[in-house]
This record gives C-alpha cells, structure tokens and sequence, in this order.
C-alpha cells in the first residue's frame, strides 16, 4: 500500500496529477481542493496518498493534507460512496463547509453537491455525524479557509451542473479568478468563466 508520495511534480491536471519518484510516474487522482494548492510543475510535492485495488486496476488518490486524506476514507466507508464520489465530493465543497452541512443535517447543501443526491445525503448524515465532527472540530469552531478558493469551488460546481466537465470547468474557474479585476464574488468570476468557455469553443 502506498501510503506517501514525494517527488516531482510532472503534471498538473484538475483531474489528475503525474508524480516521478525515483524515474517511475505515479497518475495520481485529486480532488479540487488539492488541485488549487499544488505547486507549479517541476518542483517537488509531497501527496498523502490512498491506494485503491480493484480486480482489473490499481488507482492512487492524493491529497495535501493528511485531514483531506482521512476526510477521503470517511466518505467512501458510507454506504454508495465509491474513491471517485468521495473525491467528486471533496471538488464540490470545502472539508469545513462539508463537515458544517452534516453536522447541522442539511440535506439542500448537500444534495447541491455535483453527483449527491438526497438519499446519499441522508446517508452520509447518518454514518459520518458522529464521526467527521471530532476529525474536523479546530477548523470548523475557527474556520480561516481563503474565499477565493470557496468562490473556485462555487463556480466549478455550478459550472458541473451546466453540462461542462471537471477538467474544463476547474481551468476556466482558476483563470476567471486569475484575471478579473477587484471584486471576486461568485457572479464576476461565473461570468468571466463562461465567456472564456465561449471563447474557447469559438477558438
């Protein structure tokens, strides 16, 4: 089992990343949060790492912080949730924000989540009230998380919901973020998102 990864930084993708460590690349599947705190490609990370074996495939999960990490292993021991939900969940809200909803049951923030329907809200309720609180108890009674990455994930999730992939949806929030001037609230950056959408589709 592999359970820590370090070592350059070959490819960065919202998706998925490409770590060489000793001249062996290693694909390794991230959720959105992870993504926005990598480093620039070519430099060193360091990933905590879950590895998931299947009959006909072996899959990596990696994450910043050993929180996401242990965050990643309470949602797919909640009946229905699989690693590529659990990560899916992990893109579509912040790890305070999340434990914040199933703490106070609610089930319309969660059921907004791209992928969650009411059952498994109800669901992740149930199994994780007891347990996800304790493991993220500092950071919710005293939350200091960066708003830009907040408004990253609002705008990813809303543009999920509109039809548009993972992989193009993460990139044109990040670059929305990057170049709008001043305010950035989520209408700005949604909008400056879907016109480079468009552009792009134009191009």
């Amino acid at each position: 089992m592999i359970g820590l990864l370090r070592g350059q930084l070959v490819k960065r993708d919202p998706a998925h990343v490409i770590v060489e460590v000793n001249g062996v690349g290693y694909r390794v599947f991230v959720p959105l949060s992870t993504y926005y705190r990598l480093p620039d490609e070519g430099t060193e990370v360091l990933l905590h790492t879950v590895t998931y074996l299947r009959e006909d495939a072996l899959h990596l999960y990696g994450f910043i912080t050993e929180r996401e990490r242990a965050l990643f292993d309470l949602l797919r021991g909640v009946t229905g949730i699989g690693p590529r939900l659990a990560i899916n969940i992990l893109s579509g809200i912040t790890a305070e924000e999340l434990a914040a909803a199933i703490g106070r049951a609610d089930l319309v923030r969660l059921s907004a989540i791209p992928g969650v329907g009411r059952k498994t809200s109800e669901r992740m309720i149930l199994e994780l009230k007891e347990k996800i609180l304790p493991l993220l108890e500092p950071a919710v009674a005293a939350p200091e998380g960066d708003p830009s990455e907040e408004v990253l994930q609002d705008v990813v999730s809303a543009l999920l919901n509109l039809g548009y992939n993972r992989s193009a949806a993460a990139k044109a929030a990040a670059k929305a973020l990057r170049t709008v001037d001043g305010d950035q609230d989520f209408e700005t950056v949604i909008r400056q998102a879907l016109r480079l959408l468009a552009e792009h589709a134009e191009g």
